[in-house]
């Protein structure tokens, strides 16, 4: 990874870290993220927004006509952060309260993806991202439906991790508890849409299998 100013920490910077497979690792897992940047009248924005990658670059998707995405294929400058919350910390004392964590931020600017093949991986990335091997059951999207969504592909080269595990630093003697709770996506009973009477597919029932054995 690129090393800039932007990228150094100066919080804690024995938690960060440029390597590309732990920044690949906090993106591959996160289910959202959060993308940065200035619209037309050089207002800031930041809005949430499902992502995927796909080796070395990071794919954002949106309705062709929505002002986000032409903000965001513009090649302006803008920011992608992605978050996973591993737990909470509670400490002594409400000042050495934290939070266990997994996050990256990468700065760079966003690239249309006009090519056909490039950017049905990517929308085929993004749905495999939502719920894995989904698209297998699908329909194929419409030339129309394509045609109607927009993609931006970002270079990951400009990024950092930062990261939090363990307990509290605080070691004050005071009577109360300290400690850590966990915290985790759980996947529950897939629900059928009303009037859908068929079962549910494998691949659903695979990945909530998959989220129960993690919680095991």
């Amino acid at each position: 990874m690129e090393s800039s100013d932007r990228t150094t920490l100066r919080r804690h910077p024995e938690r960060g870290s440029r390597d590309p497979a732990a920044v690949s690792s906090v993106l591959d897992e996160a289910l959202v993220c959060h993308v940065g940047f200035t619209d037309a009248e050089g207002r800031p924005v930041v809005i949430p927004m499902i992502h995927a990658r796909i080796g070395d670059r990071l794919y954002l998707h949106g309705a062709r006509a929505s002002r986000a995405m032409q903000a965001i294929g513009s090649g302006r400058p803008l920011s992608v952060t992605a978050t996973i919350v591993d737990g909470l910390v509670l400490a002594t004392s409400a000042f050495a309260h934290s939070m266990n964590y997994r996050s990256v931020v990468l700065f760079g600017a966003g690239t249309p993806v006009v090519d056909l093949g490039e950017k049905q991986r990517a929308l085929d990335a993004i749905t495999d991202k939502v719920m894995p091997d989904r698209r297998e059951d699908l329909r194929p999207m419409t030339s129309k439906e394509i045609a109607a969504t927009a993609v931006a592909s970002i270079a990951i080269a400009e990024a950092t991790v930062k990261q939090r595990s363990g307990p509290s630093n605080d070691d004050e003697d005071w009577p109360v508890w300290t400690g850590v709770v966990p915290l985790r996506i759980v996947a529950g009973e897939p629900v059928p849409d009303p009037g859908c009477d068929r079962p549910t597919p494998s691949h659903i029932a695979a990945y909530v299998k998959r989220q129960e054995s993690a919680d095991a």
